[in-house]
């Protein structure tokens, strides 16, 4: 399935339908008069939340949603048939901002959650109700209230307890392989992951949710690379892990680098937790791995754990320490309540609230 994290999308009401115009005539009835009908309503646009999607794919290929209109009043006194709500289904995490790109108009953060968007429009009246002591016979009835219309755009933010940042090359493919069951591409050069990816992690009895994104380069931030858009599927994270490649040129550079984006994308990713990890230390001797810890601890790092993605060394300590920021139910294991809101991190058991 491909992924595809936003979408633009129109979407309409449906108008309400109108009333109608009718009289009674009727055999033996010495008095007919006015029955004519009420329209019925316009069809709501509701987007719902479902679980089991994590792409917007579905909206590259459909991008306009119609509600029917309300059916016509008839005589009688017969109102006319509403016409029944449209329900777009996304992925939990989505966000529907309007066509500014800017403005939050609704944030689908649990499964189940609807949203009714756009309003039908209430059915006309008919000539029925126009009547009154003075006016017997009326012919005035309503046309039906219009219908509404707009352009919004869907942006999914995957929600994951955990989320791996890095430069590229980095290590995080081959790190969410060896501890879930994901199958992301792993490639000796830079960007070989194009897309986030999701796993789960079982580890001591738990189950939480690890997302890995496209590496970052300096920049990142104001649209250099591919990682910037990326960064928001991490802003819901608990904790982030902070993946350097012992074999990079300079780890306190690569540790710079990426704590720089991950402040000027702002939205709450600087202060969030972090788990600073040397990767592929299998690569290395131990004498450069703990002079390399010692240097990212001079440069503010309180702990570092040297790990390696392939080989499966120091992923345990690593996993505590994940769990360590996590409630006793994660977001998989309690879909209700999603990840934590900024601010919030490190409260494993402060009840959760929308952003």
């Amino acid at each position: 399935m491909h992924f595809l994290d936003q979408a633009k999308i129109y979407i309409r009401s449906g108008a309400g339908g109108p009333g109608a115009v009718s009289f009674r005539r009727e055999k033996y009835i010495e008095y007919g008069g006015p029955d004519g009908g009420d329209g019925g309503r316009g069809g709501d646009i509701v987007f719902e939340a479902v679980s089991g999607l994590n792409t917007l794919i579905d909206f590259r290929y459909t991008q306009h949603f119609k509600a029917k209109r309300g059916n016509h009043g008839m005589g009688k006194d017969r109102t006319g048939k509403g016409a029944p709500d449209l329900v777009i289904e996304v992925p939990v995490g989505t966000q529907i901002l309007a066509d500014d790109q800017e403005t939050v108009l609704a944030d689908m953060l649990t499964a189940g959650q609807r949203v009714t968007m756009l309003e039908g429009g209430l059915g006309g009246r008919g000539n029925a109700s126009y009547k009154t002591s003075t006016n017997r016979a009326p012919r005035n009835h309503q046309p039906g209230e219009p219908s509404e219309e707009m352009w919004v755009w869907l942006r999914l933010k995957l929600l994951a307890d955990a989320g791996m940042v890095g430069l590229p090359n980095a290590g995080k493919s081959t790190f969410i392989n060896q501890v879930t069951n994901t199958k992301a591409k792993v490639g000796d050069y830079a960007f070989t992951t194009l897309v986030p990816k999701l796993g789960v992690v079982r580890h001591k009895g738990r189950e939480f949710v690890l997302a890995d994104i496209p590496g970052l380069i300096e920049g990142a931030a104001d649209g250099a690379g591919i990682g910037d858009r990326f960064l928001g599927h991490v802003e819901r994270c608990r904790v982030l892990i902070h993946l350097i490649d012992i074999a990079g040129e300079d780890p306190v550079e690569a540790l710079r680098v990426v704590e720089g984006e991950l402040e000027a994308y702002g939205s709450g990713l600087e202060g969030k937790p972090r788990i600073v990890a040397l990767n592929k230390v299998d690569l290395a001797d131990a004498e450069l791995v703990d002079a390399f810890a010692e240097e990212l601890k001079q440069a503010g790092v309180d702990r570092v754990l040297p790990i390696s993605g392939a080989t499966g060394a120091g992923i345990q300590e690593l996993l505590d320490a994940v769990l360590a920021y996590l409630p006793e139910k994660s977001a998989i294991e309690n879909p209700s309540q999603p990840p934590l809101a900024d601010g919030d991190e490190g409260e494993a058991d402060a009840t959760w609230s929308p952003i």
